[in-house]
């Protein structure tokens, strides 16, 4: 058999109240199964989930914990958000496992929390749940994007505050703790990183642009505003969703109302390196936001059980 052009990737879902992982290396098309199917420990609601490439643990965080368990659902430690918090909407902390594995990088939204304290970005050994790094953060968010870089061991967080705006940190592991780094922006929104982690994809808080940007610097490669995709900025704007379906495409999503208030979305290709509009594209997603992109030429939408279904440019 022939090797799989792909690398081992392994992506989750939350399906029933279970964490799903579905192995992307190989050549599948259509609706995807599961390679596992994890549940919680008892009583617990999970907000965010990864799971492990060799498939042999799962990690998710409720609204006061992280936790880890085993594929067969077996809790192995689990790391308390104190104090527990009395909130029960409007704060989702997240979770996300370094691409080697060996730390899962936690946002803790705690001011939303009622915690009393600032936000905090963690990183937890994976296999034991010890704090190896943690950093203050001065934002108050609801949540956070977290992606991890191909390359370097860094990872970006983009905190969402609400009308209040974003804020956009990137960050490693040092002996010493962690070297965090902030972005100097309050109005992006953190979307996708490239493939090849050269670059970096945000749109505009006030949805009226999206930009490129070289990583780790940040520095503009281009900016499209909505008229480039031949659009009014009055009747449209660019949604937060797309990202890179290959190195050398982007996929930018278009949204608005018609004149009898009905919505509508489109997708558009752009070239990721001189951000020029190509035509338009039909990810056959449920909405605007129902596409991911995998940066190899193929893609994930929703079908109606919760499982992802993948699909290849053609």
């Amino acid at each position: 058999m022939a090797e799989s052009r792909y690398p081992r990737r392994i992506i989750t879902r939350l399906v029933d109240g279970r964490v799903c992982a579905y192995d992307l290396a190989g050549e599948a098309r259509g609706l995807l199964s599961p390679v596992l199917v994890c549940p919680p420990s008892p009583g617990d609601d999970i907000v965010d989930h990864a799971v492990a490439v060799d498939l042999r643990h799962a990690y998710y965080t409720t609204l006061n914990a992280v936790v880890c368990v085993t594929a067969d659902g077996v809790e192995v430690w689990r790391s308390g958000l104190e104090p527990e918090s009395l909130q029960r909407h409007g704060h989702e902390p997240g979770c996300v496992l370094s691409l080697d594995g060996r730390l899962l990088w936690v946002y803790r939204p705690d001011a939303m929390a009622g915690r009393g304290r600032p936000d905090q970005w963690v990183a937890l050994d994976a296999g034991s749940g010890a704090v190896t790094a943690q950093a203050d953060l001065q934002t108050v968010g609801h949540g956070g994007v977290q992606l991890p870089h191909a390359t370097s061991g860094q990872v970006l967080l983009n905190v969402g505050e609400g009308q209040d705006g974003t804020a956009v940190y990137r960050a490693s592991p040092t002996g010493a703790g962690m070297d965090l780094f902030q972005y100097p922006w309050d109005d992006r929104c953190l979307i996708d990183l490239s493939p090849d982690g050269h670059r970096f994809m945000t749109v505009n808080h006030d949805q009226g642009d999206i930009t490129v940007h070289a990583y780790p610097g940040g520095e503009v490669v281009f900016s499209l505003s909505v008229d480039a995709f031949g659009h009014d900025p009055d009747e449209a704007v660019l949604e937060w969703s797309g990202g890179h379906l290959s190195p050398d495409t982007l996929i930018v999503t278009i949204a608005g109302e018609t004149e009898d208030e009905r919505e509508w979305f489109g997708h558009y290709r752009v070239d990721a390196r001189s951000g020029e509009v190509h035509a338009e594209f039909d990810a056959r997603g449920n909405d605007a936001y129902d596409i991911h992109p995998l940066g190899d030429g193929t893609w994930l939408t929703t079908d109606p059980s919760g499982h992802p279904v993948r699909w290849a440019d053609s």
